[in-house]
């Protein structure tokens, strides 16, 4: 399952200090996956992903972010340095999701 959307880059406000950034899956395709892949989850909820934003391409898990009923995406630092984006900026993101 392939989902690409625009979302704003946020910080987990409990990391705040550490600048861990994340930008949040749509509600609607957080459900489908959800749904789809129920059985497949591994620790804390998470799902194995494939993430894009620009000419970045990474491996990583979305987790279930409760606060906005939807996935959310970690952005390592060297993504965000690579394509010059930082929290409060709105990027174009595809997320494939590979399974548990």
């Amino acid at each position: 399952m392939k989902v690409v959307f625009d979302g704003e880059l946020w910080i987990w406000d409990a990391r705040r200090s550490e600048s861990w950034t994340f930008v949040s899956l749509p509600v609607e395709a957080s459900e489908e996956i959800r749904e789809r892949f129920a059985g497949r989850l591994r620790g804390f909820g998470s799902l194995r992903v494939r993430a894009t934003i620009g000419d970045t391409t990474w491996t990583t898990s979305i987790f279930p972010d409760s606060r906005e009923g939807a996935y959310a995406l970690p952005i390592k630092r060297a993504v965000r340095q690579a394509e010059g984006v930082e929290a409060g900026d709105v990027a174009t993101v595809t997320v494939e999701v590979l399974g548990g």
